[in-house]
């Protein structure tokens, strides 16, 4: 237990330390046009390589489900954008889907 606290102050600093450095340099600076766009697509392209691969294995069964969520998810998020309404309204289509298929 006496080296369970400096364990997670260390951790904690390893982790929060990447995020301040950015945030602390360039404070009152303007990125370069391109950079911003670039950086503006990292958070969609993250989600979908880690959350692509793990929806077709969560119900191998039924991939229609899986494929139907995705679907609403793509097509509700470039509609009105966001991430919480998709992503709820995705588990909601692939509840509904695998409840009525059996």
């Amino acid at each position: 237990m006496n080296k369970l606290i400096p364990l997670i102050l260390g951790m904690a600093a390893v982790t929060y330390g990447p995020r301040l450095i950015p945030f602390l340099l360039m404070t009152g600076r303007q990125l370069p046009p391109r950079l911003d766009a670039f950086l503006k697509c990292i958070p969609a392209a993250a989600i979908g390589a880690l959350i692509i691969p793990g929806v077709f294995s969560a119900t191998p069964a039924m991939p229609l489900a899986a494929a139907s969520g995705m679907v609403f998810t793509l097509a509700f998020g470039l509609w009105r954008g966001g991430i919480i309404i998709p992503v709820l309204g995705s588990v909601g289509v692939t509840y509904l889907i695998l409840f009525f298929a059996g």
